[in-house]
């Protein structure tokens, strides 16, 4: 799960973060905030420590391969896929549009550097699944990463593998 060095006929997909699209979650937190308004019934906000990502698919008839995930020094990072189309009007996130299962991979205080990353595997692997199911039907998915325990988004480099269906 560390670094990305795909065989041939793979492709390998990097995150990228969406800096503008959560910047604007982000303004509206701030709005509701300033306003003294309360979230919309089923709403789910930016929090603090979280940020949206994205994947490209540029070939959208996949299969899931493997994670490539490193995280410098200790932390957590949770990955929650996302079912919403986001629009220019940029609507609001609803908690009905959070996928299951969550991708977590974390390495505590106490292990060394090097060590590997721990992840609940069952829960990657039908996450993997889920996206590659997903990627038929869209060009771009996007994510929550939450980052806690000390993991920072500078710290990161995570990518997902795939091999074009046959």
């Amino acid at each position: 799960m560390e670094k990305a060095t795909a065989p041939f006929n793979t492709m390998v997909l990097p995150f990228k973060e969406d800096t503008a699209l959560t910047e604007m979650m982000r303004l509206r937190v701030s709005s509701l905030q300033r306003s003294g308004q309360k979230r919309q019934d089923g709403e789910r906000l930016l929090l603090p420590h979280e940020a949206v990502y994205r994947l490209d698919f540029h070939t959208q008839e996949l299969n899931f391969s493997r994670w490539y995930f490193s995280l410098s020094g200790h932390g957590r990072v949770t990955i929650t896929g996302i079912s919403q189309h986001w629009t220019p009007d940029l609507t609001n996130l609803m908690t009905r549009q959070l996928l299951e299962p969550i991708g977590t991979f974390w390495r505590n205080v106490d292990d060394p550097e090097d060590s590997p990353l721990k992840c609940l595997e069952a829960d990657m692997q039908e996450f993997g699944e889920r996206i590659a199911e997903l990627a038929k039907v869209r060009k771009v998915m996007y994510f929550l990463f939450a980052f806690r325990e000390g993991a920072e988004a500078a710290n990161l480099s995570c990518s997902v593998e795939f091999t074009p269906e046959k």
